[in-house]
């Protein structure tokens, strides 16, 4: 805890420089090279006022003006040096900040690994996706670019101030008017409200970012029937939460951000007022030579102030990139048990299990006990959202268990290394996911050291022969490559046969024939069939037709089971199992003009 206080007090460079290791001083040498860059940058305009002075000093004789080429040049060569010396400046800071990204992306990714595996459900893939990726490009952004131009607006109005003063420091001071007139309006738009505002954006485009990769999922059903974008109300939601509130931003930045871009613009405009007034009384050609200085140089006081200003919006930007980044950094792993467990059994055992889903107002799972015997095919049913899933996923260890212990057994589960526990347990999804690669190294994840032939044989007890005839490359076609797809119920049995050849003694089938069309469903139960020989097997289904073969029967309704029994036993007594069962028949017997 002292620790992450401390994280939180220090300053976002200094986080980011504890990334960037050695490669830091990379960073501050960019910082020197654009500092003097940009007071290089400022000595070409001494060279034009040195133009101008020996036309104005020999008109109308211009034959006699000798020395304009040699000004000339010397403004292009300090021009040229200090391009160069700003590129030098960039070269460093993109080494320092591709380094530093670098590190943020594999410390996230090392510590993920780290995360119980429900970890991307509840947080959402999109938003973990949208940190890892957008959040460390912010860094690499603000170190590669924004810092060194921060370095050098900085600098540049140290420069500006030895000009503006060196030629007439009444001219100076009246330039330097718009300037500060700037400054007080720029405060206005910027500090602790700003910042308040630029982390409600991140979260507007984070919610929306999250929805749009769910909605991409879910487009081959808004294809298929016919649906639009207003089908998904979150993600519709998102979009409006995210426009309204850009709309009512930029209303409110409307009238101070045209004074500003205003003011900073007509300094020029504010030196040919007064001199109209000063060259009435008389003035000497001095005095319009260095008129006509300042009105050169007054717009680098306009590009200065404005990269002032977004190097503040930038800081803001990358602090709030940082406080992502630890928002998954200070997301605690499991624990993990030091030496190998010697489970008795495969039974599994849940006492007085509650568990609360992170922020959630009640338990998602509330005093479950709960004892499967080795070899026991148990299936949970019930209403969306009774806690089927949860259930099942606290074996494997996805989260752990709010109170009470679950045991495998009679070991509980905490203290079984997370290794040997992966080993112990198989899961079949609903959602199957095959990975960009060929069908062999698909299943082959199963069990890394498999030879061909067991995974050939793994794909046969899977029902999976007809899948791998109808490929071009057999099994080593790639998924996803040239145009190569397989269908739901096709990659729900090539996770079976991955499943089938991890042969682990404990299964779970989460809704695993949900999107099996009726061909692919009894081929599919083939397989489960064979699968779960042999096993203690827990099915989580909404087809009830999939569970009346079960040994037992439980019924979860919020976060409990209200029943348990055999399919025969919970028929006869007329309780919530039999009215599902009632309106699941209801459903399959409804035909067209019923």
């Amino acid at each position: 805890m002292e620790s992450d206080a401390k994280l939180k007090k220090q300053s976002s460079l200094a986080r980011l420089f504890e990334y960037a290791g050695n490669y830091k001083y990379l960073t501050i040498l960019s910082w020197i090279f654009s500092v003097v860059s940009a007071w290089i940058a400022l000595v070409p305009f001494y060279y034009i006022w040195r133009v101008i002075k020996e036309i104005l000093d020999v008109a109308p004789h211009y034959e006699n003006a000798g020395n304009l080429a040699n000004y000339g040049w010397h403004a292009v060569g300090f021009a040229i040096l200090s391009m160069f010396l700003y590129i030098c400046g960039l070269l460093c800071s993109h080494l320092s900040a591709f380094h530093v990204q670098a590190g943020i992306r594999s410390q996230l990714m090392h510590h993920i690994m780290t995360l119980p595996m429900g970890f991307m459900d509840s947080d959402g893939s999109g938003k973990i996706r949208k940190i890892v990726n957008e959040s460390s490009e912010a860094t690499e952004t603000y170190l590669a670019h924004q810092l060194p131009d921060q370095a050098g607006a900085i600098a540049t109005p140290v420069g500006l101030l030895v000009l503006l003063l060196m030629f007439d420091w009444r001219l100076g001071l009246l330039s330097l008017i718009p300037v500060v007139a700037a400054f007080l309006i720029m405060g206005s738009m910027t500090g602790q409200r700003m910042k308040d505002k630029m982390t409600e954006y991140q979260n507007a485009l984070e919610e929306m970012s999250s929805e749009a990769v769910e909605y991409v999922r879910g487009i081959p059903v808004v294809k298929t029937f016919g649906q639009s974008v207003f089908s998904f109300k979150r993600f519709r939601d998102s979009i409006k939460k995210y426009e309204k509130w850009t709309i009512a931003y930029t209303k409110e930045l409307r009238l101070p951000m045209t004074f500003y871009t205003t003011i900073i613009n007509a300094a020029f405009a504010v030196l040919i007022a007064v001199t109209f007034y000063v060259v009435r009384g008389g003035e000497s050609d001095t005095f319009l030579l260095n008129l006509m200085f300042y009105i050169i140089i007054t717009p680098i006081i306009t590009v200065t102030l404005n990269k002032i200003m977004y190097a503040s919006e930038n800081q803001m930007i990358v602090e709030d990139a940082l406080t992502r980044i630890d928002s998954i950094l200070e997301k605690k792993p499991l624990t993990e048990a030091a030496g190998k467990a010697d489970p008795k059994d495969m039974s599994i055992t849940f006492e007085n299990v509650s568990f609360r889903y992170e922020d959630a107002a009640k338990d998602a799972l509330h005093n479950i006990n709960l004892k499967i015997r080795e070899g026991e095919h148990v299936a949970f049913v019930g209403p969306s959202g009774g806690g089927k899933s949860t259930l099942a996923s606290l074996i494997a260890r996805f989260f752990d268990a709010t109170e009470g212990k679950i045991r495998i057994g009679g070991v509980d589960v905490r203290d079984i290394p997370s290794k040997q526990l992966m080993d112990m347990v198989s899961f079949v999804f609903q959602d199957s996911k095959l990975l960009k690669m060929s069908v062999y190294e698909n299943v082959r994840m199963g069990r890394k050291d498999a030879t061909r032939e067991e995974v050939m044989e793994a794909l046969k007890n899977a029902q999976c022969e007809d899948i791998i005839e109808k490929l071009p490359d057999s099994i080593d076609t790639v998924i996803g490559a040239k145009g190569t797809y397989v269908s739901g119920g096709e990659a729900q049995r090539l996770s079976i046969a991955r499943a089938m050849l991890k042969n682990a003694p404990i299964l779970i089938l989460d809704e695993a024939t949900a999107f099996a069309d009726p061909d692919n469903e009894a081929k599919v139960q083939q397989a489960f069939s064979k699968l779960s020989t042999g096993k203690t097997v827990i099915m989580i289904a909404h087809r009830l037709s999939s569970v009346v073969d079960a040994d037992r029967i439980c019924v979860l309704k919020d976060g409990e089971i209200v029943e348990s029994g055999t399919h025969k036993e919970l028929s006869e007594a007329q309780k919530l199992y039999a009215h599902m069962g009632d309106a699941y028949n209801k459903s399959v017997r409804w035909k067209v003009g019923e």
